[in-house]
């Protein structure tokens, strides 16, 4: 009965749908929660899917917190809510849950029964539990159903679904997530109001509620979840939302938007927001790579290698900010690059089009090893390129197996991604240190030269990281005399050159990589003197 944690983001949890979908009927001994964040808006996603719909679909609790004192107190509740029901617990916190700050008034750990003893893990075999054979799965899935209306009771008495009904009130708004604190900052004092905190929700509870009422209002961010269980239950009571235009679907809600679903449902709200006008001419500032960074110097050469007409998948990572510099065509999910390819490399009609696909070390290991295997296999003709900075630097320098730490800061042996690349038939497979730019380019001419799958490994540390372990390297300068104003170090796309009166200049963000000295054709370019 040792209680765990599973932490995720949306996308993170469709790679684990196939145990996720299975979890439910298997049931846990000790707590078990999956604490997965929703990204309404897309701030750092590739889609705004919604994560409740798998808790749904799963058959298992999902607690999804308006606030951040909700979020500390629901974690207090999951543990003991997943071991009393045997089912595991979802946690889903949005992006503006997960980046707020308030103050919150701790609770003792030991509290609600969360339990502070130290547990150890006694596996006792049950094969009708956990070996999920047609014969068991068709038994476990009934116990899971028949434990559905219980779970739902149970989160009307811990209170996370609760109904505040006016009396002689006609008018009822209901909402869940953070969409509930916009509610509430607006909602008139003669208005009913129903709060979704968790999943999954009585219907006769819900059906009690709305039909009180003549008119209800379902805000919440992203799927219609609440809103169609609303529907089912419904009847005479005429239901707003996302489906008839009221609320949308796409995005984040804030107090704008949910005025503005008032309005459209014929709620007066407590406070009107006018629109906020966006500042024009605002020169754009899109995400770019650090200065000094690897990656750029590979996105450099690829482009002088292989030409524009080149195709270059990629892939989830920093790099995935190549696309400022034209060397990221398709971006879908991790280990994508490699696959889309593979395909591409199959269908190209002309059998001539150069495809490099680029991937991040820590991609690789994840889910790019099965795609460079398919390549080999299948007899793809492509350029893979494994941008390996010795770190999982986009999500804040996480180690992984190329690493040699582990999580918990101990020794382990690092993984030769030479020797999985070999091991996985690839016969071509170079190491190089983007830094040394010359040999760099070198390496892409030979692997545009050669047939098959290709493999290129361009390792250099992370600038954030090395320089955080104390590395540091002379700045570069510019000779003002000698730059002649031609901008080729300019459109390297480095943030530490910048560009006056016709001349380039270094700022104080160099980190001394030294490639712009490389690149300008006037030698303008030179490190400091100390």
């Amino acid at each position: 009965g040792v209680r765990s944690l599973f932490t995720t983001k949306h996308v993170g949890l469709n790679v684990a749908a196939d145990p996720l979908m299975t979890s439910g009927y298997t049931g846990v001994k000790g707590g078990f929660v999956i604490l997965s964040a929703d990204d309404p808006y897309a701030h750092s996603s590739q889609n705004e899917q919604d994560s409740r719909i798998y808790a749904k679909f799963a058959g298992i609790f999902c607690l999804d917190p308006a606030n951040v004192q909700e979020a500390h107190d629901m974690i207090l509740t999951a543990y003991p809510l997943s071991e009393e029901f045997g089912i595991p617990v979802l946690f889903r916190p949005t992006t503006r849950i997960c980046h707020s700050k308030s103050n919150v008034e701790l609770n003792e750990i030991g509290k609600g029964g969360f339990g502070t003893e130290h547990r150890t893990g006694n596996f006792a075999k049950d094969p009708r539990q956990y070996v999920v054979i047609p014969a068991h799965t068709r038994i476990l899935h009934k116990k899971l159903t028949e434990k559905q209306d219980g779970m739902a009771k149970r989160l009307i008495k811990l209170g996370l679904n609760f109904a505040e009904i006016k009396k002689g009130s006609k008018t009822a708004v209901i909402a869940g997530g953070i969409a509930a604190e916009y509610v509430k900052e607006i909602l008139p004092d003669d208005v009913s109001f129903a709060k979704i905190g968790a999943y999954p929700i009585d219907p006769k509870w819900l059906a009690s509620f709305v039909g009180k009422h003549e008119k209800v209002l379902v805000v919440e961010e992203l799927a219609p979840v609440i809103e169609e269980e609303v529907r089912q239950v419904a009847g005479a009571t005429e239901v707003f939302g996302k489906k008839n235009g009221c609320v949308p679907y796409e995005g984040e809600l804030n107090l704008e938007t949910v005025s503005a679903a008032f309005k459209k449902a014929g709620i007066k709200s407590r406070h009107s927001f006018a629109p906020v006008a966006p500042v024009a001419d605002l020169p754009p500032r899109p995400p770019i790579l650090c200065a000094g960074c690897g990656h750029r110097a590979v996105f450099y050469a690829m482009k002088k290698v292989f030409g524009k007409d080149a195709v270059f998948p990629s892939d989830i990572g920093c790099y995935t900010l190549g696309i400022q510099l034209g060397t990221v065509d398709t971006t879908i999910c991790m280990g994508a690059s490699i696959t889309i390819g593979s395909g591409i490399s199959h269908t190209d009609a002309t059998q001539k089009t150069q495809i490099v696909s680029t991937i991040g070390d820590s991609t690789f290991l994840h889910t790019g090893i099965p795609g460079l295997i398919n390549a080999v296999y299948n007899g793809a003709n492509q350029t893979v390129v494994i941008l390996d900075n010795r770190i999982t630097a986009m999500t804040g320098h996480q180690p992984n197996p190329n690493t040699g730490i582990t999580a918990k800061g101990e020794i382990s042996p690092a993984i030769s991604l030479e020797a999985i690349c070999r091991a996985c038939g690839a016969t071509f497979v170079e190491t190089v240190d983007p830094y040394d730019l010359l040999l760099l380019l070198q390496t892409f001419t030979k692997a545009k030269e050669t047939k098959g799958v290709k493999v290129v490994i361009a390792r250099q540390p992370c600038v954030i990281a090395a320089r955080k372990s104390g590395l540091k390297r002379r700045r570069l300068t510019v000779n003002p005399d000698a730059c002649i104003g031609c901008k080729a170090c300019v459109r390297f796309g480095c943030p530490a050159i910048e560009f006056f009166d016709n001349k380039a200049s270094i700022t104080e963000l160099c980190s001394g990589c030294g490639i712009c000295a490389e690149i300008c054709p006037k030698s303008a370019i030179s490190q400091e003197v100390i």
